[in-house]
């Protein structure tokens, strides 16, 4: 069963960034998108969501609705002059639950309640959001898109500007958190040896290159394919049961 598809679909900002793709995330599965910086992968999400319109093409909801959705953006837009504590950031995840009309009630403080302690930041509820450190609202920020209670986890860049212990552990806690939730995953990352030990499916994107692939995972984290997406060399190699992806130069993946 899918959840979204992209049929022939012309994705971009002002102008089309590729030619006509097409993209489909099935239910339990997990997408890992990979490419350079700029190459599109944000777009490619947003046209997934419906959040930006589609040049051409179109996008199908095969459930006959829109699957309920836990986004975590790239860069989150929240005012951190307003007074806000970590709860009330976590309840926002409940707004599409109670109506543009109701107020929070009881069961959706639990929701974010039982959010924050899944997440492993059931002590910071009260705090305000300007005093959290950014692994920390990266959490508060996941924790917000579990209390959606979605079929579908959303995660652009989650491991932005962490050090590389931190990214293991957030993706970590996203292998889990679909585990517990039943969730089908969409993920944009640059953690090529994470992905691999997680991605059902891949798609590869770079909109400078025209080029854009998906598959299998094993299929897609080839060599010879990762290597003409970052133009450096690229060494796959199994180790100890687990693929580990190395790309040649300092700092990994551009």
């Amino acid at each position: 069963m899918e959840l979204i598809r992209l049929e022939r679909a012309v994705i971009g900002y002002r102008t089309p960034l590729l030619p006509p793709l097409d993209l489909a995330v099935r239910a339990g599965s997990t997408l890992g998108v990979l490419g350079p910086n700029g190459a599109g992968k944000t777009a490619l999400l947003k046209s997934l969501l419906g959040l930006l319109p589609l040049f051409g093409g179109r996008r199908v909801l095969p459930l006959g609705r829109a699957p309920r959705v836990g986004y975590v953006p790239q860069r989150d837009r929240l005012d951190m002059s307003w007074p806000l504590t970590v709860l009330d950031v976590v309840l926002m995840g409940r707004a599409n639950l109670v109506g543009p009309i109701k107020r929070y009630g009881a069961r959706d403080r639990s929701a974010a309640c039982a959010a924050l302690q899944e997440i492993g930041i059931g002590d910071l509820g009260d705090r305000p959001l300007h005093a959290l450190s950014g692994g920390q609202h990266q959490k508060v920020l996941i924790a917000r898109a579990i209390a959606a209670d979605p079929e579908l986890l959303v995660l652009d860049e989650p491991t932005s500007a962490m050090d590389p212990a931190a990214e293991r552990m957030l993706l970590e806690l996203v292998q889990r958190l679909k585990a517990a939730h039943n969730l089908s995953v969409a993920l944009v990352t640059h953690q090529l040896t994470a992905i691999a030990g997680f991605a059902t499916d891949v798609a590869l994107i770079d909109h400078q290159r025209g080029l854009f692939e998906v598959g299998p995972a094993d299929q897609m984290l080839d060599p010879e394919k990762l290597g003409r997406l970052y133009g450096r060399e690229v060494r796959v190699a199994k180790v100890g049961g687990r693929t580990a992806i190395v790309v040649d130069g300092e700092g990994g993946p551009p």
